[in-house]
């Protein structure tokens, strides 16, 4: 299957807040949708789930209208909405009810995923009684408890230790891995960079980046690279690239303990390498420079309140 978001526009009191918003994904493929606090982001998804109706613009499936009550679509939100004085298993049963899955079958995906997630203990017990992580794995189990065909997890990982993080991991590799298409939002970058092979950046309302993260880092690391010496700490590289190489490359940032350079236009790596070495620094790292989707993001939204893990800070 193949889910497109077509130019979708969405008002709120006359002030448009998404203008014209278009990406597709695929199933067997997640797609990391992303920006800051206030970007758009809950806003196309509700869009996406038929929660908001967009004032233009279309979603398709397979090229065709998406018609939401056809398919079942679990959503996993940042704000957390279970009931917490209700045991574990009647709502999620509950849950899959409404969804229009048998008492039956909810029953049995349920407890699936319960044992799946490493909480089937925990399954008559009341939510409340429940650690933080335990909590958000039965919310997870409440997401997928239809079955559904699409999965949309808004920071799926917020409150679980590494341990159940890595159980979580494995289960959206899963997911993908079963041909779902899978939305993936979250300020962690490390996690989308795990999981997802296409991105679309929103700001301020706008798609300002979307496509193959693989593609979309070449593109940003092309003409750079990544240089360290064993002779010379990193101000005196780089006050040696800027006055003996500045018609050749100039220092566009710093990489943990090497510089990032961008060649100038003509310029070959081998050119600049020669050199280096004419000038007796002795290389230590000297590669192509492969960006991070935290620098790639940054260089999209800005810094601003944005930490180096890639979490916004509130």
């Amino acid at each position: 299957m193949k889910l497109e978001v077509r130019n979708i526009t969405k008002k709120f009191d006359g002030n448009e807040v998404l203008h014209g918003v278009s990406f597709e994904v695929e199933s067997g493929r997640a797609l990391g949708l992303l920006g800051r606090n206030g970007a758009g982001k809950t806003t196309t998804i509700r869009i996406i789930m038929d929660v908001f109706r967009a004032n233009s613009g279309e979603i398709l499936l397979d090229g065709k209208k998406f018609e939401q009550k056809k398919h079942q679509i679990g959503y996993l939100p940042e704000e957390r909405g279970l009931y917490p004085k209700k045991t574990v298993i009647e709502q999620l049963v509950y849950l899959g009810r409404i969804r229009g899955v048998s008492k039956a079958q909810a029953t049995a995906n349920a407890k699936k995923w319960l044992k799946r997630l490493e909480v089937s203990e925990y399954e008559n017990r009341k939510l409340e009684t429940l650690s933080k992580g335990n909590q958000q794995k039965v919310q997870l189990a409440s997401t997928l408890v239809c079955d559904p065909e699409i999965v949309i997890l808004d920071e799926p990982f917020s409150g679980l230790d590494p341990v159940n993080s890595r159980i979580l991991q494995d289960v959206v590799k899963e997911l993908i891995a079963n041909n779902k298409i899978v939305i993936f939002s979250s300020h962690q970058m490390s996690y989308v960079e795990e999981f997802c092979e296409d991105i679309a950046i929103i700001n301020k309302g706008d798609v300002v980046l979307s496509g193959d993260l693989d593609d979309i880092k070449r593109t940003f690391g092309e003409n750079q690279l990544v240089l360290s010496a064993t002779n010379y700490n990193l101000k005196e590289l780089n006050e040696i690239i800027s006055s003996k190489f500045a018609t050749v490359a100039t220092v566009t940032g710093v990489n943990k303990d090497e510089l990032i350079i961008r060649l100038a236009d003509g310029v070959t790596r081998n050119e600049l390498l020669n050199r280096l070495i004419a000038q007796n620094v002795e290389i230590e790292h000297f590669e192509t420079y492969k960006p991070s989707l935290n620098d790639i993001f940054v260089s999209q939204v800005g810094e601003e309140n944005v930490d180096n893990t890639g979490k916004e800070n509130a």
